[in-house]
């Protein structure tokens, strides 16, 4: 598939790695930085999805999407674990439950930008909110602004920002207990320092995880262009 990712918030909280091994499935080693694991809940909105070499469907497009995250790591693949992707269209919903084995849900959604800017040079501020809606599944809601404070850089190599963003890969696992990789391509990620207000934010913990009282740590990005390729079992050791 081919998507383009706009308007991205990145928080982040260290989590001791403890508590975040209970929530993984255990084929996956939970990844750490500087003794810490991470769990990252990033809004953010989408244009363009559509299956390479095909023009885009109408229902799919674009909407607003917004994942609940780890990170893992197979052998000396690191990657993204999805505790949950709540998205406003339905048919994408669908779509990536049966093809892709990830915890996706049904929101009400609106993404826009709003307000001023946010620091210099910054762009407009983005007002977000989120809503699941999914049939049985647990409440979840995320409602806030934010926005970048500064310029774009790009995240060196051994860094913190690097080991959160620069991931080339996501895993999933079927309902029959199998665990898949998917492929994803970009350029490096543009970053930017950010600033956010939040009102309300239940995302995490209708995963079972508290979020720390501490403040996140906060990235933005504007626009990446992105291509996923389909799944691939893992043979793991058993």
């Amino acid at each position: 598939m081919r998507q383009v990712w706009h308007d991205l918030l990145f928080a982040h909280w260290p989590i001791s790695a403890d508590v975040m091994r209970a929530h993984v499935p255990p084929e996956l080693d939970v990844d750490t930085f500087a003794g810490s694991a991470w769990i990252g809940v990033v809004p953010f909105r989408m244009s363009g999805v559509r299956l390479r070499g095909l023009p885009a469907m109408p229902g799919i497009r674009a909407f607003p999407e917004l994942n609940v995250r780890t990170y893992v790591r197979v052998g000396d693949r690191p990657g993204v674990w999805f505790f949950s992707l709540d998205a406003a269209s339905a048919l994408a919903v669908s779509i990536a439950r049966a093809w892709f084995h990830l915890p996706y849900f049904r929101a009400r959604m609106r993404c826009e930008e709003a307000g001023g800017p946010v620091g210099p040079a910054a762009g407009e501020r983005v007002t977000y909110e989120s809503v699941r809606t999914h049939p049985g599944a647990p409440s979840a809601t995320w409602r806030g602004t934010y926005g970048p404070t500064g310029p774009v850089e790009f995240a060196t190599p051994g860094s913190l920002e690097h080991w959160l963003t620069e991931r080339y890969c996501l895993y999933a696992c079927s309902p029959a207990g199998r665990v898949w990789r998917g492929e994803i391509h970009h350029d490096p990620w543009p970053l930017q320092p950010a600033e956010a207000r939040v009102q309300v934010d239940t995302m995490a913990a209708a995963t079972g995880i508290a979020l720390p009282d501490a403040a996140p740590h906060l990235l933005f990005a504007r626009r990446l262009d992105v291509r996923i390729w389909a799944l691939k079992r893992l043979a793991l050791r058993a």
